[in-house]
């Protein structure tokens, strides 16, 4: 599935994880990215959308 959301191009962003101790590790945070049938210029199409544009009504659902 992909990772990146085809409305505002959210993708996986890397970064370090430190334990309590202070030991770091690296490590990756991926978006919540679903898989919808929105309308895209004019039609019904399957797309990855994360959650946020979701929410925010940036995607006209197909129902």
């Amino acid at each position: 599935m992909s990772r990146v959301c085809e409305i505002c191009n959210k993708g996986v962003v890397a970064g370090v994880q430190f334990s309590h101790s202070h030991r770091q590790s690296k490590r990756t945070w991926a978006p919540n990215i679903k898989k919808v049938r929105a309308i895209v210029d004019g039609t019904p199409r399957r797309v990855h959308v994360c959650t946020r544009c979701l929410r925010s009504g940036k995607v006209e659902r197909a129902i």
